[in-house]
């Protein structure tokens, strides 16, 4: 999915499926973040294109994002988690060691890389379209309660 340089801005909305909002930043055509704040915030519209797709996807339709451009500014090492993790499957999980084995330049036998796996994973600014609640034994950035409802909406059972 391809924004244009104009799809720039803050986008929410209420959630009865999270009973929660979903907030989506994008900026120049990418999105930047994703995250779950306690309240709309005043500033924020309430229609954009990638938030009609994550409300449809939290009411049942299928769907991997893999094609919004999303933007990670992270370290590179952390950019191929990231990356790796955005091609795990609709409804298929994988463990920590499967990750660092799917990201480019990291060793999973190496302690420093594996820590780069986890922090990658727990600051991932992009919940949902970098589906850390598809990693089995890791909570990611994506709250608990949030990542518990993505599971049953995708019928991943761990």
């Amino acid at each position: 999915m391809t924004l244009t340089a104009d799809d720039t801005g803050v986008y929410a909305r209420q959630s009865d499926r999270l009973d929660g909002v979903v907030q989506v930043g994008t900026a120049s055509g990418r999105v930047v973040a994703v995250s779950f704040p306690t309240t709309v915030p005043d500033d924020a519209a309430s229609d954009g294109a990638v938030l009609d797709r994550l409300f449809a996807y939290l009411a049942g339709e299928e769907d991997d994002f893999r094609d919004v451009t999303v933007a990670l500014t992270v370290p590179t090492a952390q950019r191929a988690v990231l990356e790796a993790v955005r091609n795990v499957p609709y409804g298929q999980t994988v463990d920590l060691d499967r990750v660092a084995t799917m990201a480019a330049g990291i060793d999973p036998d190496d302690e420093a890389d594996r820590e780069t796996v986890q922090t990658a994973l727990r600051e991932n600014p992009v919940p949902i379209l970098v589906p850390d609640h598809r990693v089995r034994g890791f909570a990611g950035a994506t709250p608990t309660a949030v990542a518990s409802t993505l599971r049953e909406i995708e019928g991943i059972r761990l």
